[in-house]
């Protein structure tokens, strides 16, 4: 995959989707990426302060990432789009054009758990960080 656009996408778009849009920014920085949310709740809000501390303490910064929504637009602007879960990933797929051929998938093997809810930041970037590595190498 040469320089690719890539959205990630999650439900509010400040724990997930901007962890993974920081980490595949670290690993491809010549990557155009961004991140956003199904939900609008957070729209132009900074990622959740224990998500931005998990992820410094890895040395990933994310706070110059604001939160936004994701919209029919971005079909138009991105390679990929890659979704956190299966809930998140069935709505861009309700909201895809007919006849639009961007690729649309889950980001890692298997769901990427809202730390939100759970708590666990650590195991959350533990997924993103190897689903990342495997966008990046191209595996």
């Amino acid at each position: 995959m040469t320089q690719p656009s890539v959205l990630f996408v999650c439900l509010g778009n400040i724990c997930r989707s901007p962890a993974a849009e920081a980490v595949v920014r670290s690993l491809a920085p010549h990557w155009t990426l961004d991140s956003a949310g199904t939900g609008r709740w957070h729209i132009g809000e900074p990622p959740y302060t224990p998500m931005q501390d998990a992820a410094r303490k890895r040395g990933i910064d994310m706070s110059d990432l604001r939160a936004r929504q994701f919209t029919r637009a971005d079909f138009g602007r991105f390679d990929l789009i890659l979704c956190m879960d299966s809930d998140n990933l069935e709505t861009v797929l309700d909201m895809q054009p007919k006849g639009d051929t961007t690729e649309v998938r889950l980001f890692a093997d298997g769901p990427v758990p809202d730390p939100y809810y759970s708590r666990d930041f650590e195991g959350c970037l533990n997924i993103i960080q190897q689903a990342a590595e495997t966008l990046v190498s191209g595996r």
